[in-house]
């Protein structure tokens, strides 16, 4: 097929931006003059460099360039070759860190092959100019019969198509194309996302995706007109396939915190969990065992989403963490103390609780037997019961990450980043023993499916099989541990009430012998 023949101009007003026009070239020379050619003349008006980085390619393409630079003064102009290839995912960073360090609004990415028309971009920068997008992606499957007439191959629009629509399941998106090279961006979004972490190869276009997804930055899709001509594909189609699918099933994990994957995690870290309400968990858990009339110590209460729940049950609560809650709550509802749970002392009269909460804090302490140790004793001679709540180390998720090697912490989930310690059933049961605690009730809390699926007929599936699953193994099903416990009193407490229950006994049995 011939070289495409320049499409209408569209004129474009940049209303002040700094726009860059940055072309990826890879063995380019005879199409990379061509292609630079066509950059539309209307966009001559305001303040536009066009950068050329060659990734080390094996032909003449920078010195093609180079020649094009000294002949034309329509736009600025930039040659740059890499010391060596970097990928095409490698080559894009280059060019967005530029486009960043240089104080450009807007870039936009042109393939320098020739497969995507030069001539559209003042129509694809309109929504970036306008403020109506932060990323706008010239799309050829928009009209799919007019993909399949500008040349693609079947497998190809067929593959397209699969993956496509396997992409936007997972991200619940309705693009109508995540393949397409020919992308345009607002800098400051690309500035918002980590895409220095992402690959090198083809598949980094994926990922930025998913960053772009993920991070809530508004995509629009434009038509674009598809060519094929006699360029060569340097992409391995069943490779590429497999990394798009890998990709997008890394990315689910980290969004249900199964794993950690530092070139996901756009968002800042959440120092408070919600409350996992409505199905089988922790807080459900430990609400049920809550005993209404009860004076409640909630330890680690975060926002006091729990201690609500509690109160509204009708028990009496004082919560206490080192935040402050950002609602308070109505006045003679729940008490909140702000402490810091690693000193040594506690802030409250600890013999006066029926109840005492610690929910997913323990693996958050630094001296978790020390505090244990000093809760007993601050509980004097009352014997409170304990409800502790904890990740499960041996949950057979982790177990099988560890097998393929995989042990990231993560902002979430068992592995969370905040655990300074990690528990299985057998060592938090040995803790609390080795602490002076009874334990009263062991048991296995399900993944919180809920959480990271949403409320539907599959998580609700996916929770009744692991419950399942649980009643045969706890310690391999078993998203998290959760016990009851009753404070023993310490050797001292007891000494004195041995002391004082045997004077109470010998009083008793001399008055009836007498």
């Amino acid at each position: 097929m011939p070289f495409p023949q320049p499409l209408e101009e569209d004129t474009v007003c940049l209303r002040g931006r700094r726009l860059l026009i940055f072309v990826v070239a890879y063995n380019a020379e005879t199409t990379i003059e061509k292609v630079l050619s066509r950059i539309p003349a209307s966009l001559q008006g305001g303040d536009v460099e066009v950068l050329v980085i060659d990734d080390s390619s094996k032909d003449q393409t920078f010195l093609h360039g180079l020649r094009y630079q000294q002949r034309h003064c329509l736009f600025k102009i930039t040659v740059l070759r890499t010391p060596e290839n970097q990928g095409y995912g490698g080559n894009q960073k280059l060019g967005y860190r530029y486009a960043i360090d240089h104080g450009f609004d807007l870039v936009a990415l042109v393939h320098g092959d020739g497969q995507y028309a030069p001539e559209k971009l003042p129509v694809l920068i309109a929504p970036l100019i306008s403020g109506e997008a932060d990323a706008v992606f010239g799309s050829r499957m928009i009209d799919k019969r007019a993909a399949r007439a500008g040349g693609m191959p079947t497998y190809k629009w067929i593959g397209n198509q699969i993956l496509t629509a396997f992409q936007n399941r997972i991200l619940a998106t309705d693009l109508s194309e995540f393949h397409s090279g020919y992308r345009l961006y607002s800098t400051a979004a690309l500035a918002q996302i980590p895409f220095e972490k992402n690959t090198n190869d083809f598949h980094f276009d994926t990922e930025i995706i998913v960053q772009l997804v993920l991070k809530k930055l508004r995509i629009v899709e434009l038509p674009i007109p598809t060519y094929y001509g006699d360029e060569i594909c340097h992409v391995n189609g069943l490779r590429y396939a497999w990394n798009v699918f890998r990709t997008m099933v890394r990315s689910r994990f980290h969004e249900a915190n199964l794993l950690f994957d530092r070139k996901f995690d756009v968002h800042p870290r959440e120092e408070n969990y919600d409350v996992k309400l409505g199905f089988a968990s922790s807080h459900t858990a430990a609400i049920k065992a809550a005993r209404p009339g009860n004076h409640l110590l909630d330890i680690g209460c975060g926002q006091g989403y729990v201690a609500q729940e509690l109160a509204a049950k009708g028990c009496r609560v004082t919560g206490m963490d080192q935040y402050v809650p950002e609602t308070s709550p109505e006045p003679g509802q729940i008490d909140f103390i702000r402490w810091n749970l690693d000193r040594k002392e506690f802030p409250v009269n600890v013999s006066r609780f029926d109840q005492i909460l610690m929910l997913d804090i323990i693996e958050h302490l630094r001296e978790p037997e020390s505090f244990m140790d000093e809760l007993r004793f601050a509980a004097a001679c009352k014997r409170p019961e304990v409800i502790i709540t904890t990740a499960n180390i041996g949950f057979i998720v982790t177990r099988l990450m560890l097998l393929f090697g995989q042990f990231n912490y993560g902002k979430k989930g068992i592995l969370d980043a905040t655990h300074t310690r990690l528990f299985t059933f057998r060592s938090l049961n040995a803790l609390l023993e080795q602490s002076g605690y009874k334990v009263l009730e062991v048991r296995g809390i399900p993944a919180p499916f809920p959480k990271a699926l949403g409320m539907n007929p599959i998580s609700r599936f996916l929770l009744l099989i692991n419950q399942l699953l649980i009643r045969l193994s706890k310690g391999l099903f078993s998203y998290q541990i959760f016990v009851r416990a009753e404070a023993n009193p310490t050797v001292h407490n007891l000494l004195g009430e041995t002391i004082d229950s045997s004077s109470e006994l010998r009083d008793s049995m001399l008055e009836v012998a007498c």
